[in-house]
């Protein structure tokens, strides 16, 4: 088995929990991650039975290799007692909690004892972003671009140029801490381009993967977010050099006309770690 923290979020697709069709299509979805929604994706008036399907759903079990997790709606709704109470029964492999401004948010879901993910979606956890991300029960990070934008009062326009602060800054805490990081939601339903445009300007930001709202997004999704079989080659190359017993103990060394030190063999046993996750994760689904 591949190690755990290279289990791959490249596309981390969100289902209405209230739509059984969906939640059963999703089995044989080519995602990575699903996204059960009891929040925005609910009406108000099909929360129970929304709740009640999603446990029911994750009980019967089915969707082989991907990970599952389960987005409750907010500490300070009617609903949020009873979604904990259901997911900590479920046991999902995670639990999505949104509106997390502070660290202290974090700790209402903490009985749980299940990996935490949390939304970031208002300016103020932006601000406390070192801080949120610090937490120890924490796992994951998720941006929240469209309620972003709502507080912001800026516009969500092709290449995001309002909110590059907020994005860079949340990938920089993530990796400080040792947390996961998923990019926010692309909400063009059938402009591929523009939708590879943001995967690509997402992986160049440092992002595990994309939340998506649509099962056409996978696809570009899978493929920005995964190593391409030019940087596995290069990956494999530096590893194989620093491998030779002559260079044992050597700091820097030249491979294919590119001097390399021993951070890039970090991130080539990163990418190659990955790639092997990628295709565990793909027999595994399958």
């Amino acid at each position: 088995m591949t190690d755990p923290a290279f289990r791959p979020r490249r596309s981390c697709l969100y289902m209405p929990g209230a739509n059984a069709r969906a939640l059963e299509k999703a089995k044989s979805l080519p995602a990575d991650v699903l996204i059960f929604d009891l929040e925005d994706a609910v009406a108000p008036d099909a929360k129970a039975a929304a709740r009640d399907q999603v446990a029911e759903t994750i009980a019967a079990g089915g969707y082989g290799g991907r990970e599952l997790v389960v987005r409750v709606n907010g500490a300070d709704t009617e609903w949020n007692a009873d979604d904990l109470a259901m997911v900590k029964a479920a046991r999902p492999d995670g639990l999505l909690i949104p509106k997390i401004s502070r660290a202290a948010d974090i700790d209402g879901a903490s009985e749980a004892d299940l990996p935490i993910w949390a939304m970031i979606e208002t300016p103020l956890a932006i601000l406390n972003i070192a801080e949120i991300a610090a937490a120890p029960r924490l796992s994951a990070m998720v941006m929240g671009t469209n309620d972003l934008a709502k507080d912001m009062q800026a516009r969500l326009r092709s290449g995001r140029e309002a909110f590059a602060t907020a994005l860079s800054l949340t990938v920089m805490a993530a990796r400080a801490h040792g947390k996961i990081v998923i990019d926010g939601v692309f909400n063009g339903i059938g402009d591929d381009a523009a939708l590879a445009g943001e995967c690509e300007q997402g992986r160049e930001l440092g992002f595990d993967g994309k939340t998506l709202i649509h099962p056409d997004q996978l696809d570009a999704a899978n493929r920005i977010f995964a190593p391409s079989r030019t940087a596995l080659q290069d990956a494999r190359a530096i590893i194989a050099a620093f491998a030779e017993p002559e260079n044992a103990g050597k700091g820097v060394l030249e491979v294919d006309g590119a001097m390399v030190e021993r951070l890039h063999l970090a991130e080539a046993e990163r990418l190659v770690a990955l790639a092997e996750a990628i295709a565990e994760r793909e027999a595994a689904r399958d």
